[in-house]
């Protein structure tokens, strides 16, 4: 068999080399279009909770990061002159050009061929059995294919805008400082790579980015030049945090982030080698969740293992790959969802939210409070205590009132209607009225109902009505009961409502435990939970 992978980066090489160790009879040739020591961006991270697969496949990056990277257990969130602290997340980092260095080598000397400064396509491909398209994101085989098959591709853009720098500053693990400069809050994600050099990503809202002048660089520059403005404009409003280092530059430019979902990740093509993908040629989940080289390397062990096992039978192979790689995608996608929409939203929750709530907010956007304290209990008994401080209660057991209606604690029931739609809020404190909920206000103490949508493009008209429930005076609703929808929708909704609208929030939570709700709270993203209706 002659297989032919397009792409030299983690995934592609850690494929050819899986796949000749597990059968040398099989020749593999590697493609990249860039020269061997070229990469752009610096370094790449990974959790420890997430490398056992990895490793059990082959040592190749074991040896990288024992050798060459970096290892922490703390992540710091700084903000507001204080630097918070949350234990319990090993992880580890190195060189986007050393691991590519080693793996280069490893590939190698199990007998892969690899031809760097060649860029190939479909049709210089004629005679390989097998082509494996491992080539990122921009991905041209992708985009051939495409126009050919239904791989089934949804791609959904990000808001936020993000560039990608090093810096001589050396962080000391995974950090996330947050500052407010004369033209918005920008935001850096660092963590360091090797004993010189730290990663320093950048985030901001396009508004942000507009008012400090850093839409002027020329997008159309090929690959390799640098945002040199920005770099100067970031050097500066960051210069405190990083004790006057240097930004470092390569190919650094402002881009948003994109979303790719893809259905199928193979085409037979009908008498030409059949084209199947990994890495981000199908499948993107946002950075913060420090996932992408890692997913590539998982779907090289997936591929490698379903071709071996089927040699003669590639269709049956390959859809043995698509069965055993796609679920743990799907999820690392699914919990990278609410982490990208909070990096949508950071600039709220970094001027609303005191540090403590805000380090908790951050930490607890796809795990709960009960998880969290098994990470790091002291974090979350600080979280605790200023809340307790503040309130005088623990965060479920806190007095609700508003508009002349109360309840004795944060966690409250509904009754419905006949169609299982909630009617009003039960657990009003001194066995007070239940709180009707209706679309329309009404005497009396009233919540409104509001329904969050299916799509988060649907939600400026919900947030509308919020703002016009809010402008009704004496009239307004006691709170918004937030229910349907998805639940990102729903706690989009909510935060629009406390954070922005000033009205209290409910989040009606189908299947909320007590430890669910205690997190919704505690983080500020509602102010009462409801369970199912």
């Amino acid at each position: 068999m002659r297989i032919a992978v397009v792409g030299g980066g983690p995934g592609g090489l850690f494929f050819a080399t899986l796949i000749r160790r597990a059968d040398p009879s099989i020749e593999v040739t590697v493609f990249e279009r860039n020269r061997p020591d070229d990469t752009f961006g610096f370094g790449v991270v990974f959790s420890d909770r997430t490398l056992a697969g990895i490793h059990e496949a082959d040592p190749v990056l074991r040896e990288a990061l024992t050798g060459h990277g970096r290892h922490w257990d703390d992540i710091e969130v700084r903000l507001k002159g204080e630097r918070i602290r949350c234990g319990g997340n090993g992880m580890a980092a190195v060189a986007r050009r050393t691991l590519l260095a080693l793996m280069q080598t490893r590939a190698r000397d199990v007998g892969a061929r690899l031809r760097f400064a060649t860029e190939v396509a479909l049709d210089d491909l004629a005679g390989y059995d097998l082509v494996v398209a491992a080539d990122g994101t921009g991905s041209k085989i992708r985009d051939r294919v495409e126009r050919e098959a239904d791989l089934g591709a949804e791609v959904e853009t990000a808001t936020a805008k993000f560039i990608w720098f090093g810096t001589d500053y050396l962080f000391d693990g995974l950090t996330f400082v947050h500052e407010r400069g004369p033209d918005g809050v920008f935001a850096v994600h660092g963590y360091p790579i090797s004993d010189e050099v730290s990663t320093f990503i950048v985030e901001t809202d396009e508004a942000s980015w507009r008012r400090a002048g850093l839409d002027e660089f020329d997008v159309a520059q090929p690959p390799g030049a640098s945002d040199i403005v920005s770099k100067d404009y970031l050097e500066k409003l960051f210069a405190d945090q990083i004790d006057g280092k240097r930004l470092l530059v390569n190919n650094s430019r402002w881009g948003n982030f994109r979303t790719r979902r893809t259905r199928r990740w193979h085409t037979l093509r009908g008498g030409a080698a059949p084209v199947v993908f990994l890495g981000d040629a199908v499948h993107t989940a946002h950075f913060s969740v420090g996932s992408g080289t890692k997913m590539a390397m998982e779907d090289a062990v997936e591929l490698a293992r379903a071709v071996v096992g089927s040699p003669s039978d590639l269709p049956a192979a390959l859809s043995a790959y698509e069965a055993a790689a796609q679920p743990s995608v799907r999820k690392i996608q699914d919990s990278a969802r609410p982490s990208l929409a909070w990096w949508e939203n950071f600039g709220r929750y970094h001027d609303e939210l005191e540090p403590w709530q805000f380090a908790y907010h951050f930490m607890s956007r796809s795990i709960t409070d009960a998880r969290l304290a098994k990470r790091d209990p002291e974090f979350v008994a600080a979280g605790h205590r200023a809340w307790v401080d503040a309130h005088g209660a623990e965060p479920l057991e806190t007095p609700f009132e508003r508009a002349g209606w109360s309840t004795t604690g944060r966690s409250v029931s509904l009754s419905t209607d006949a169609n299982g739609v909630p009617a009003a809020v039960l657990g009003g404190a001194d066995d007070s009225e239940p709180l009707p909920l209706a679309d329309q206000p009404r005497r009396g103490p009233w919540g409104a109902l509001v329904v969050a949508p299916d799509h988060e493009a649907d939600l400026p008209e919900v947030f509308a009505r919020l703002t016009r429930l809010a402008g009704l005076g004496d009239t307004a609703p006691a709170l918004v009961a937030v229910h349907g929808g998805t639940p990102l929708c729903r706690v989009l909704v909510c935060e629009q409502a406390r954070l922005h609208d000033r009205l209290p929030a409910l989040l009606v939570e189908p299947g909320s435990d007590r430890d669910r709700a205690l997190t919704t709270v505690l983080s500020g993203r509602a102010d009462l939970v409801a369970g199912a209706a």
